[in-house]
C-alpha cells in the first residue's frame, strides 16, 4: 500500500514554518520601534507582538524598545500601551510588559542614537542579539534615519556571526513615483544590503492572500486552466465604504486612490494571481516570479490610458443610512483638489500565459459596501447548448450569440474573498428540475472561519514574526517596487497628458457609470461583493 502524506486541518502543516518559529525562539532578538508614540504602535504592532509572545513564538530573550523624542519612563510607556490594548489581550500584555521598554531619542541626533545603542547593549543578548529597527516614521525620514543609524553603528551586519543580524522594516509609501522610489532604494542600498531591508505591505500578511500560492500550485484541477486559453477575465476589487475622515485627508490628498492602493496592494495581489510557478517556496524564488509579472504589465500610451481607465471622486451621498460630505467638503482637503478617490483600470499582461486576458482593477472610497476580492472568470463553452430563449429559433439564437445582442451566462467564476469574509467560492451550472434543459447557477463555498474554527491571525502578527525570523517572502523587493511604479507612472502621466477628466460619483453608490464601459461586449460587469 502506498504511503499517503497527510496534513492536519488545524495546523500549518509546514515543517519549514515550524523550523522558522523555533529559530525565532532560539536567537535573542531586539525589536526597536522608531516613532513608537504613533498610532501604528498602539493599534497594530504592540497587539501583534503581545499575541506572538503569548503563543510562545518570540522566546524568552526577545525584547521590545520603543523610541520617540518625547521623554518617558519604561513604566509610563507600558501604561500607555496597556490602556490602548484590546481587552482580550490585556492579561497577555501584563505578562509581556517586563520585556517592553522605552528610550527617548531623536533620529536626527547622532548622540541620542549612540545612547540608544548603549541601552540596547544592556538588553538580553546585548550586542550579539539580532536587531530589527522598525521605522514607524514619516516616509521622508526613511533615508535620513538609516543614515543616522549607520553612523551610530547600529545597522552594520557582523559578517560571519549569524545571531547578530541587523534588519530595517519600513512601511509604505515607498516613494511617490518611479524617480523617488529609485532614489530611496539607492539611498538604502548605499548603507544596507537588500536582504536587510524589509518593505512591509500588510495586505500580503492576510491569510487569503497568502493562500493564493497554495491554492494555485497545490491543486492540480486549477493550475492547468490558469491561462489565456481558459480564463476570459480577472477582476480585482478593493471597495471601501469609508472616506478620509479622522484626519487622513492631509496624507490622502497627496496620494490618491492610484498611489495609495492600486500601485502597491492591488498590484501585489495581481502578481500572485498571474505569476509563474516558482521552483521552490524560498523567498527569492517567489519574488523573482512576482517581479516578472510586474515588468510584463503593459505600459499604456496616453490615448490607451484615457480609453482604459476611469478616475473619479465621491460627491455627497448616503452611506450606511447616514449622509456624508463630498470629498471636497472633508476637513483637510484643499480647495480645488484634483485628487481621485476612485480608480478603475483595464490592464494587460504581456506574457505567453496571459496575453489578451484583461485584468480589471478597481478601488474606491465611499462605495456601497466594503469588500476585497479576486474573481477569475472562465470562458464559456465553445457551443451553447442550453438556455435558448423560448420561441427563439436555433439559427436566430446562434446569430444573437455571435453578434453579442444576447450574452451567454458565465457559468464558471472563481471568487477569492479577502475581506471582510475570508472565503473561496466556485460557481457552476446545474440543470434546473423539470422537463426542459435549463441550466441554473450553483456554488461551492469554502469559509476559513467555518473550516478551521479559528479566526485568521492579523496580518501584522505574521509579518512581524517573518521579519524576526528572517523570512522575506511576504516583503517587497526593490525591483518589485520600481516595476510597480513604472506601471503606475504610465497611468498618471496618461491622465495628465490625455486630459482624463475627474468625474464624480455619489457616496454610497458603486462608482461612476463610465467604469462599466471598461468591460467589452459580453465580458460582464463589476462585482458587488
Amino acid at each position: 500500500m502506498p504511503l499517503m502524506l497527510h496534513c492536519s486541518i488545524g495546523g500549518r502543516g509546514d515543517a519549514s514554518a515550524a523550523a522558522r518559529y523555533r529559530r525565532g525562539m532560539d536567537t535573542p532578538a531586539q525589536l526597536v520601534i522608531l516613532g513608537a508614540s504613533g498610532d501604528l504602535t498602539v493599534r497594530k504592532l504592540m497587539p501583534a507582538l503581545t499575541s506572538l509572545a503569548a503563543g510562545g513564538h518570540l522566546g524568552e530573550g526577545f525584547s521590545v524598545l520603543g523610541v520617540s523624542r518625547r521623554p518617558m519612563t519604561d513604566d509610563a510607556f507600558r501604561a500607555q500601551i496597556r490602556d490602548a490594548m484590546p481587552a482580550e489581550r490585556a492579561a497577555a500584555f501584563d505578562a509581556f510588559a517586563p520585556r517592553v521598554g522605552y528610550q527617548a531619542a531623536d533620529v536626527n541626533d547622532l548622540d541620542s542614537l549612540l545612547a540608544l545603542g548603549e541601552r540596547l547593549d544592556t538588553l538580553p543578548g546585548g550586542a550579539d542579539a539580532g536587531r530589527i529597527f522598525y521605522l514607524a516614521l514619516k516616509p521622508d525620514l526613511f533615508g535620513p534615519t538609516v543614515q543616522q543609524l549607520s553612523a551610530a553603528g547600529l545597522v552594520a551586519m557582523r559578517v560571519g556571526v549569524v545571531p547578530a543580524f541587523r534588519r530595517v522594516v519600513i512601511e509604505k509609501p515607498f516613494g511617490h513615483d518611479l524617480a523617488s522610489a529609485k532614489a530611496l532604494n539607492s539611498e538604502l542600498h548605499g548603507l544596507l544590503r537588500e536582504d536587510q531591508i524589509y518593505r512591509i505591505d500588510h495586505y500580503l500578511g492576510k491569510e487569503t492572500v497568502q493562500n493564493l500560492l497554495g491554492f494555485r500550485f497545490h491543486n492540480a484541477i486549477f493550475e492547468p486552466l490558469w491561462n489565456r486559453h481558459h480564463v476570459e477575465l480577472v477582476q480585482i476589487t478593493v471597495a471601501e465604504d469609508i472616506g478620509v475622515e479622522n484626519g487622513r485627508a492631509g496624507y490622502y490628498d497627496t496620494s490618491g486612490a492610484l498611489r495609495d492602493m492600486l500601485q502597491n496592494h492591488m498590484l501585489q495581489v495581481l502578481s500572485l494571481i498571474a505569476m509563474e510557478p516558482p521552483v521552490s517556496l524560498e523567498a527569492e524564488a517567489i519574488r523573482d516570479q512576482k517581479v516578472q509579472v510586474l515588468r510584463a504589465l503593459h505600459g499604456p500610451e496616453p490615448d490607451e490610458v484615457v480609453r482604459d481607465s476611469v478616475r473619479a471622486r465621491y460627491a455627497r451621498g448616503v452611506v450606511g443610512g447616514q449622509e456624508v460630505p463630498a470629498y471636497l467638503e472633508e476637513e483637510g482637503v484643499p480647495e480645488g483638489s484634483r485628487t481621485e478617490t476612485y480608480v478603475a483600470i483595464r490592464a494587460e499582461i504581456d506574457t505567453w500565459r496571459w496575453r489578451g486576458v484583461p485584468f480589471m482593477l478597481r478601488h474606491g472610497k465611499r462605495l456601497a459596501k466594503r469588500f476585497t476580492e479576486v474573481q477569475v472568470q472562465f470562458r464559456t463553452p465553445p457551443l451553447q447548448l442550453f438556455n435558448r430563449p423560448e420561441g427563439m429559433a436555433p439559427s436566430a439564437f446562434r446569430r444573437a450569440l455571435k453578434d453579442g445582442t444576447l450574452c451567454q451566462i458565465r457559468p464558471n467564476v472563481l471568487t477569492l474573498s479577502i475581506q471582510p469574509r475570508e472565503a473561496i467560492s466556485l460557481s457552476f451550472g446545474v440543470k434546473r428540475p423539470g422537463t426542459a434543459m435549463v441550466m441554473a447557477p450553483a456554488h461551492l463555498d469554502f469559509d476559513y472561519r467555518d473550516a478551521f474554527d479559528v479566526p485568521s491571525a492579523p496580518a501584522y502578527e505574521r509579518l512581524l514574526l517573518d521579519a524576526i525570523t528572517g523570512d522575506a517572502t511576504l516583503f517587497l523587493r526593490a525591483d518589485e517596487i520600481e516595476a510597480s511604479w513604472r506601471f503606475a507612472d504610465g497611468i498618471l502621466s496618461g491622465w495628465e497628458l490625455g486630459g482624463e477628466p475627474l468625474v464624480e460619483y455619489p457616496a454610497g453608490g458603486w462608482g461612476p457609470e463610465g467604469a462599466d464601459e471598461l468591460f467589452h461586449g459580453c465580458e460582464g460587469t463589476w462585482s458587488r461583493g
